[in-house]
């Protein structure tokens, strides 16, 4: 099966922090032929470099913010909300042209959360969710599995 998945769960160092959040468990699926991996990173896809300022959806979810309804942005205040839609939209690109039938996404991510984010306030605390990049895949009909790692 071929999935999109968040590179940083693959251990490429594409975080807001310049890290990653290696999933073993994924990567012993990789390495057992279950899934074939395509990995992305939407923010760097949309350009902005790594590391960034840390950022959030603010007024909603990520289908709030392809609705116009919500904001992301960093914890400075700076609307990035178009680099987050533009990432997603190229992410989508890769998904279709692959071929893929389900994204694997790191959760709690403005881009690629999966049914849990940060609530906007930078204060830790979370709601449940979409990012921005997830809620593309999602209404695009490839299935959605989320990680907490």
């Amino acid at each position: 099966m071929i999935a999109i998945v968040s590179a940083c769960l693959l251990g490429v160092n594409c975080r807001y922090d310049g890290g990653n959040v290696l999933d073993e468990e994924l990567v012993k699926s990789v390495r057992r032929g279950e899934i074939i991996p395509i990995p992305i990173c939407p923010e760097q896809l949309s350009g902005m470099p790594t590391p960034r300022s840390r950022c959030e959806i603010v007024g909603g979810d990520g289908f709030d913010v392809l609705n116009g309804r919500a904001r992301v942005l960093d914890e400075r205040g700076r609307d990035l909300t178009g680099l987050f839609v533009k990432g997603a939209r190229e992410v989508l690109k890769i998904a279709e042209l692959v071929g893929a039938e389900v994204a694997v996404m790191k959760n709690l991510s403005p881009s690629c959360g999966c049914g849990e984010i940060y609530d906007g306030t930078f204060t830790g605390r979370r709601r449940r969710g979409f990012g921005v990049t997830s809620a593309l895949l999602k209404l695009s009909g490839l299935r959605i599995m989320g990680t907490v790692l």
